[in-house]
């Protein structure tokens, strides 16, 4: 299928743009966002393509941001007429974009005042991390990954409700199905459902991809395909390292035949770890011989060659993106990120070589146990990193160099999840240090996250449904920022403490398969600075060492 620059195209099946609802359950597939959000986020389309599938669905895309009061994309139907409404949540502050969304539908923001229908639903990321703070709101929460039985979920809702059943019945159908909690229902954890191929607990299933490329997407014009999910390496600050074990590589068959089947005009390969992919430079040279665009989103390194530089830089590539994540090599072994600097100064040297413009390195800051010393050796290794790449000097080099500085939010579901959280003056002063450490580099900027609001997705990350007023207090509010002013909870309770191993946590309610002794050890090990192995290319069923194998085979 081809595509006209600019335009919005459906990649999928060939369906009305509004589906008729005769006889048919309508779905609101419902993104806290607008437009541009919706057709970037690949998980989501990754939903609607599995919904769509099914005849007995009416799903239709409901942007939050697009009308007041929301409504369908396609046909005009407001929020309120659906009988399931389905959240995608990626990222705590949507919260209040969700919940303005039922408040300005004229639907009832807590699950306690809808006896009735609609249904509310959720999945996506936030939900196998830590859901708590906005379980309130909702009926139904879907746990894990979309191909792993939420269609079969929402399918078995629509056969109850187009049969005449109330909600009760609809909610008491899916009770005993893989992923399903249901809020003030479920007892005990639920466990993720993850999708393996073939049983394989190296190969990922189904590779999601886009059924929307638009140019009016964050990702403009861009047919994205997801590479891998998860990754082999444990950074213990990293939530996608842990949340998406066992971590899984697409089949190099299965991404080409996605290509051959829709041939857009530009691709963005997805993944965690690209440049771990074995077949990367073979389909790169495949999209080149067919004349297809392409664009990567993450590279390592240590996996940047002078073939993969040639093949990106005729590609376009213009800015390389490389994570060193701590200023000092001990935080880096602490946090068990396995980064050489002999293979950054390496990549950094064939960057200049190969005529990249820009290169970009992400920096957190704000480690349980960082010291000022931490950033003595930032200054040396910036230098070092400015005359390997000739950055600022000249036409031969990189033009310039930008470190995106956030601070660290420890997350649920990794080793990080019993620390504390740096202090906004904490915060500040590691800008400050970092900002000190650029000085005078030519070439070199620094771009901060707002402290304030680094600790406020810190508080919704840690949360429990005590954070529910919060919540419909921000809408009101019309922030966060502003609600925290009248909210009469205590944010230190939730950020500023160590928490005690045994101690309950809101996502205990969540069972992601990964042993808590293993991450507990994790975190010991942090703080004694001893590395942990990255996982085998053999997989699970070989290493077993977190436990994630066991849970996904459901023992």
């Amino acid at each position: 299928m081809s595509q006209t620059p600019g335009t919005t195209v459906y990649f999928g099946l060939d369906r009305p743009a509004a589906p008729e609802w005769g006889g048919r359950l309508p779905v609101a597939l419902t993104v806290p966002g607008d437009a541009a959000m919706a057709l970037s986020a690949l998980g989501w389309q990754a939903v609607w393509r599995l919904l769509a599938d099914d005849p007995a669905l009416a799903v239709e895309r409901v942007y939050t941001r697009s009308a007041n009061p929301p409504a369908a994309e396609d046909s005009g139907h407001l929020l309120a007429a659906f009988p399931l409404i389905a959240f995608s949540l990626c990222y705590e502050e949507e919260y209040r974009d969700a919940a303005a969304a039922l408040l300005a539908a004229g639907i009832p923001l807590a699950r306690a005042d809808r006896p009735d229908f609609p249904i509310v639903m959720a999945g996506g990321p936030l939900a196998f991390l830590n859901p708590a703070p906005f379980l309130p709101a909702l009926d139904l929460l879907f746990v894990g990954e979309a191909e792993a039985g939420l269609a079969a979920v929402v399918a078995a809702i629509g056969r109850v409700a187009l049969a005449g059943g109330d909600k009760a019945a609809c909610l008491d159908a899916v009770t005993h199905l893989p992923g399903v909690l249901l809020p003030g229902r479920t007892t005990g954890p639920v466990v993720r459902a993850t999708a393996l191929a073939d049983g394989s607990s190296t190969l990922l299933a189904v590779p999601a991809h886009s059924c929307f490329v638009s140019g009016h997407a964050e990702f403009r014009d861009m047919f994205l395909v997801e590479i891998n999910r998860g990754c082999p390496y444990g950074c213990r600050f990293c939530a996608a390292g842990y949340v998406y074990r066992p971590p899984r590589q697409s089949r190099l068959a299965d991404v080409q035949a996605l290509i051959e089947r829709f041939s857009p005009r530009k691709i963005g390969l997805v993944g965690t770890a690209l440049t771990d992919w074995p077949d990367l430079l073979p389909f790169l040279h495949w999209l080149r011989e067919r004349g297809t665009k392409f664009s990567l989103s993450s590279v390592r390194a240590d996996g940047i060659t002078p073939e993969l530089l040639t093949i990106l830089r005729t590609a376009g590539l213009r800015t390389l993106t490389l994570a060193l994540e701590a200023p000092s090599h001990r935080l880096r072994t602490a946090a068990n990120k396995h980064l050489s600097v002999e293979a950054l100064l390496r990549a950094v040297t064939l960057a200049g070589e190969h005529g990249v413009n820009h290169l970009k390195f992400y920096l957190i800051i704000g480690w349980p146990g960082e010291t000022p010393e931490d950033y003595d050796e930032l200054r040396p290794l910036l230098e070092q990193i400015a005359t390997a790449a000739s950055i600022g000097v000249g036409k031969r080099g990189v033009a310039h160099a930008t470190l995106s500085v956030n601070p660290l939010v420890p997350k649920p579901f990794t080793p990080m999840q019993w620390a504390p959280m740096a202090s906004e003056a904490a915060i500040e002063a590691g800008y400050a240090r970092i900002k000190q450490a650029a000085k005078g580099l030519k070439g070199f900027r620094v771009e901060t996250e707002t402290a304030s609001m680094a600790r406020l997705q810190g508080l919704l990350a840690r949360g429990d449904e005590r954070l529910f007023p919060l919540i419909g207090a921000a809408v009101t509010a019309g922030s966060f920022r502003r609600a925290l002013k009248t909210w009469d909870g205590d944010p230190a309770d939730y950020l500023d403490r160590q928490r005690p191993k045994d101690e309950h946590l809101p996502w205990d309610i969540i069972d992601n398969g990964i042993a808590r002794d293993y991450l507990w050890q994790e975190w010991e090990r942090y703080q004694t600075g001893i590395g942990t192995a990255k996982c085998p290319p053999a997989g699970c069923a070989m290493c077993k060492r977190c436990g994630i194998y066991e849970a996904s085979q459901g023992a």
